[in-house]
């Protein structure tokens, strides 16, 4: 089995249902934005305000990169809501995995993310219009890295899990 790397907007899903769809494979989860705060030492607000988006992107490049190289055993892995913006870390998760988009409405995600304070690119536009707009710029990004979209509008982790198991069933087959 290949990595299963979760892409999409943030609040669609990716590490809710991809610890269920671990749990349902039997792989291990990783989730990226953890896995940048450990190395960092500090929380995801705090590389944005201290360090910047473009020092915290090139961390997220190192993390997908060692993920390629160093990997020995399939996992799915949660990525950020930007990870699929750069081309580098979009080869890096097809060299060894299977593309996984979750998307849910502008809507959906408010609900899901309006009463969090940790996410540093909603800071000025936390609302469905700001949302809509982000979106928009980073849909072209997320279609073309993904192998296959899932949606999450309405749904449990659960039942998003059970359907991208069956869709990766398929794309193995």
């Amino acid at each position: 089995m290949k990595n299963i790397y979760l892409i999409g907007f943030m609040g669609c899903g990716k590490t809710s249902s991809g610890k269920k769809l671990s749990k349902l494979l039997n792989l291990p989860f990783l989730d990226t934005d953890q896995m940048i705060v450990e190395a960092a030492g500090k929380k995801i607000p705090d590389i944005f305000r201290e360090d910047g988006e473009a020092a915290f992107r090139a961390m997220e490049t190192e993390v997908f990169r060692r993920l390629a190289i160093e990997s020995s055993q399939a996992a799915v892995i949660s990525c950020g809501g930007g990870a699929a913006l750069r081309e580098e870390n979009v080869t890096y998760m097809k060299q060894g995995g299977i593309v996984v988009m979750l998307a849910a409405t502008p809507a959906t995600i408010y609900q899901r993310v309006k009463d969090h304070t940790n996410r540093p690119l909603l800071e000025n536009r936390m609302s469905e219009e700001g949302i809509r707009e982000l979106m928009e710029e980073r849909l072209p990004f997320y279609d073309r890295a993904a192998d296959f979209k899932i949606r999450t509008d309405g749904l449990k982790c659960s039942q998003v899990a059970k359907n991208i198991a069956k869709a990766i069933e398929k794309e193995e087959l």
